[in-house]
């Protein structure tokens, strides 16, 4: 097939990345007086996520810092349901792959799958908690407020839903995505939230908002007593400030999906594809094909996001450690989430075979777009078929001239040919 050929281009987001993140947090902890909170000497239980949340080793420590300025003995406990294959180990090894082990934050990590029961919520929901973390004095959260995957409402990926289905470790994580099935997730996670706050351990949290570039662009510190409303306000401010892939397209080529880039193993919202596989649920540019060519050595085998694809490589379906796939797939009730889509050996022979299904006659009319996953949209690959639209789009700049669509010895795609793209670093830990 002759493929067209194709542009590098680079999309212009706005850079809002802060410059000094520790800093930062020290204003936001100490404006907000959570210490006040808590008598000198209190434990305070810390619960971060297993997102790859840039910075997300620097943000701890500063949270641990503060809590040990004012004379509190912090613990870090991994607050992620049923992620690192359900088990105390898993979590723990998680967040050691972020940097965040003792050494580095200057406090235990204490990783255990053990829970309390908080009682039944209003909607009848039994509540749970990390067990280290309710015999605590008190429970910070550190999480990211961004949209999710799976649903579209004012409350979605946050602290609401890390003191829901976050804090409620495996048995939580299944028993609440049980009643999302029939009750929605955005009022499961508001429920449960609710019955976790009357318990009286939360202090509040730390909300991280990322750019378009995933780069941090604001921390805030979020008070107990208004964080239901300060949620819903962040996470209307961090949709506004979203990257998406610039026009529609008959065929996105992802490089490789995981856990580490997203829940779903790919942002949904990018990729406008449903866990359930129903396409284009999402408002934004239509994608008609999804071909993925790996699964990101970060994922640890969990494969998560597949079943989304219409065509894969062999390659990703043999990385597939199915036990963590299975677990987390089933326990967020979406087992269409790791179908085992068509997959040939080959990158030209996914390429060939998906090409002909778009409704297009010639493959030289087919819109291809190329990036590396749904975390890194600039620069991204586009057909020249489209530079009349790529030029007419004030964020977009070609770069380079255009390239035909290189293979490898093997049939590959070569991916030297895709320019890697903006580089995210995390600031080291002082």
């Amino acid at each position: 097939m002759n493929f067209p050929r194709m542009l590098h281009v680079r999309q212009n987001f706005p850079d809002r990345g802060l410059t000094d993140i520790p800093g930062t947090i020290q204003r936001e902890l100490s404006g907000a007086a959570f210490a006040a909170r808590l008598a000198p000497g209190s434990s305070v239980a810390i619960g971060v996520g297993s997102r790859g949340i840039t910075n997300i080793a620097t943000i701890a420590r500063g949270v641990v810092d503060y809590w040990k300025s004012q004379g509190m003995k912090p613990f870090i406990f991994p607050a992620m349901g049923s992620h690192g294959a359900a088990t105390a180990e898993g979590q723990a090894d998680v967040l050691a792959h972020y940097g965040i082990i003792q050494e580095t934050m200057g406090c235990p990590i204490v990783s255990a799958l053990e829970t309390v029961s908080l009682g039944r919520s209003p909607d009848g929901i039994e509540t749970f908690m990390d067990r280290n973390a309710f015999n605590s004095d008190g429970v910070m959260l550190v999480g990211r407020v961004k949209w999710h995957t799976d649903f579209a409402g004012k409350i979605e990926s946050g602290l609401f839903k890390m003191m829901a289905i976050g804090l409620g470790k495996l048995s939580g994580a299944r028993h609440y995505h049980t009643y999302a099935y029939r009750m929605g997730l955005e009022r499961v996670i508001r429920s449960i939230g609710r019955q976790v706050l009357s318990s009286g351990k939360i202090l509040g949290g730390i909300a991280i908002l990322e750019d378009a570039h995933h780069s941090t662009a604001q921390l805030t510190a979020v008070p107990v007593e208004a964080m239901e409303q300060r949620e819903e306000e962040l996470l209307a401010l961090v949709k506004s400030w979203m990257g998406r892939i610039p026009m529609d397209l008959d065929v996105l080529i992802l490089d490789e999906i995981g856990k580490d880039i997203s829940g779903a193993g790919m942002d949904t919202k990018v990729a406008n594809r449903a866990v359930q596989g129903k396409y284009n649920p999402w408002e934004g540019p239509k994608i008609e094909r999804i071909f993925i060519r790996d699964l990101s050595p970060n994922s640890y085998g969990n494969g998560v996001g597949l079943g989304m694809a219409d065509v894969i490589s062999e390659r990703l379906l043999r990385k597939i450690d199915w036990k963590p796939t299975r677990i987390n797939s089933l326990t967020a009730s979406t087992p269409a989430a790791i179908r085992i889509p068509i997959y040939y050996p080959t990158d030209r022979e996914c390429l060939e075979v998906i090409s002909m299904t778009v409704g297009k006659l010639d493959v030289a009319d087919v819109r291809f777009g190329w990036i590396k996953n749904t975390l890194v949209l600039s620069p991204i690959v586009l057909s020249e078929n489209m530079r009349g639209e790529i030029e007419a789009n004030p964020m977009l700049e070609i770069v380079g001239e255009s390239q035909e669509l290189g293979f490898d010895g093997d049939e590959n795609l070569n991916a030297a040919r895709i320019p890697e793209g903006t580089a995210v670093h995390e600031v080291g830990v002082h």
